[in-house]
């Protein structure tokens, strides 16, 4: 990089094409870098420079600041970040304060989406109440949503479909009548003791 920048930039009798030329590489020249130091293990130590930034001795990372880019393996299993949860029990002011991670990820055309925040004020109904700290996990595929948070597990069925009527009523199973039961294509797991297992939905 610093050869392309000494060498051409300065060089004012080059065609205005010619820079371009020499701008991309530069660029490319920086990408290929960043991804380079994603393998750098920092093992080699941290050096201050003079503008007293604390940076890598081989990549030049400096220390304390996220990538840009994630490096993932092509066979395995592709790790992301780290678990995380609610780490504060201060309410903050808005979501956005409270918010620790809310990211988004398009695998093979599966929707994940990880939120985790604190506790925070919010306006329902022009009246101000708290949420509470959560984690939730969200996946989204053809048409139907599953919710996972730390008290529940919520799952959203394609309405694009069928015809649904207006309202959204919820109920326990013996809640509901006999005869509407057939309307509910669930399949309930469990032991001998009938603890729940789990359930499976049918399409």
């Amino acid at each position: 990089m610093d050869f392309v920048s000494n060498n051409f930039f300065n060089d004012k009798s080059m065609k205005e094409k010619d820079i371009q030329i020499y701008c991309n590489i530069y660029q490319q020249l920086g990408l290929a870098w960043e991804f380079l130091g994603l393998h750098c293990g920092h093992r080699e130590g941290y050096k201050k420079t003079r503008d007293k930034k604390v940076v890598c001795k081989v990549c030049g990372k400096v220390k304390g600041v996220d990538d840009s880019y994630y490096l993932l393996p092509k066979e395995g299993i592709k790790k992301l970040g780290k678990r995380l949860k609610p780490d504060s029990r201060k309410t903050f002011k808005n979501k956005k304060e409270a918010e620790i991670v809310n990211d988004t990820i398009d695998f093979y055309g599966a929707l994940v989406n990880v939120d985790v925040h604190n506790s925070y004020k919010s306006s329902l109904f022009s009246r101000e109440i708290n949420i509470a700290a959560e984690r939730i996990v969200s996946l989204k595929e053809r048409g139907m949503e599953c919710h996972v948070d730390q008290h529940l597990i919520h799952i959203k069925m394609n309405k694009s479909k069928k015809k649904f009527g207006k309202e959204n009523y919820g109920g326990f199973p013996w809640e509901i009548k006999k005869q509407h039961l057939k309307n509910f294509p669930v399949i309930f797991d469990f032991d001998e003791n009938y603890q729940f297992l789990g359930l499976t939905i049918l399409r």
